[in-house]
């Protein structure tokens, strides 16, 4: 079994995808311990697949998974971690905004008990090197007052497409998961709050793509309205009944420490 799994939700990547891919290949050639790297496609239509495939060959734990159509982010991470079978399940965004050598700061969190790690763009001691544009992060700060009030206080940054969890957490947490869209970063934050698994959050580095797919207006529609879906969700019970988690503590002070 690898120590740790690598999630790369694809659509339409073929121009990001290549140089992340070799990334990943030079960064697990000086590891030690064994890891799997899964593509998973969301219905592309400029090749990526076919691009992932033919890095099999140097890189031989690359795995290539596709859906059966484009079903958006949300449900393609939910395809890659459920065909995971790393102790760690990481997901990482085809363009490589926080590069792989991050995860080594994710290591001695889980070493210490911690279930769900993810990267913020927002610590004291993160480095942003190439910040969105300027509307792009108000945008983002606004949204994330709404998930404070909404549905989700004490994580400062909801968004940062570096997120990591010990598999037994991601087991109970991403069956539950009901949205498809971008909002599903909140929704599994949630859940881990709900199921009582204990979350950290840790400064990284994050280089912002210009290519980013995410459309500022209509995308954070869509983002707000599903912000009230969860919270909806929960009041009709439709994320079943919440478990303590062994070894959890999810008072949002300790899940902000670095």
């Amino acid at each position: 079994m690898p120590r740790l799994s690598v999630i790369i939700p694809a659509y339409n990547e073929a121009q990001r995808l290549g140089p992340t891919l070799d990334q990943l290949r030079d960064y697990f050639a000086t590891q030690s311990y064994d890891a799997e790297v899964l593509v998973v496609d969301d219905g592309s239509e400029d090749g990526t697949r076919a691009l992932a495939e033919a890095r099999k060959e140097d890189l031989p734990y690359l795995r290539v998974i596709a859906n059966d159509r484009n079903r958006g982010k949300g449900y393609t991470v939910k395809h890659g971690i459920h065909e995971a079978t790393g102790d760690i399940l990481l997901f990482f965004d085809a363009d490589a905004s926080t590069p792989i050598d991050q995860i080594e700061k994710f290591f001695p969190k889980f070493d210490e008990g911690v279930d769900v790690v993810i990267g913020s763009r927002s610590l004291p001691d993160s480095d942003v090197q190439v910040h969105q544009p300027f509307y792009r992060e108000s945008m983002g700060r606004i949204f994330n007052v709404f998930v404070q009030l909404i549905v989700l206080r004490g994580i400062i940054d909801t968004q940062c497409g570096f997120k990591a969890f010990r598999r037994e957490a991601a087991r109970e947490i991403f069956p539950r998961q009901r949205l498809e869209g971008f909002g599903f970063d909140v929704e599994v934050l949630f859940l881990a709050r709900k199921l009582g698994y204990q979350i950290r959050e840790v400064p990284i580095v994050w280089i912002n793509s210009p290519a980013s797919r995410v459309h500022a207006v209509l995308d954070s529609t869509r983002m707000f309205t599903e912000l009230l879906l969860i919270r909806l969700n929960d009041l009709r019970g439709l994320y079943g009944d919440s478990a303590p988690a062994k070894n959890s503590a999810t008072a949002p002070k300790k899940e902000m420490e670095s």
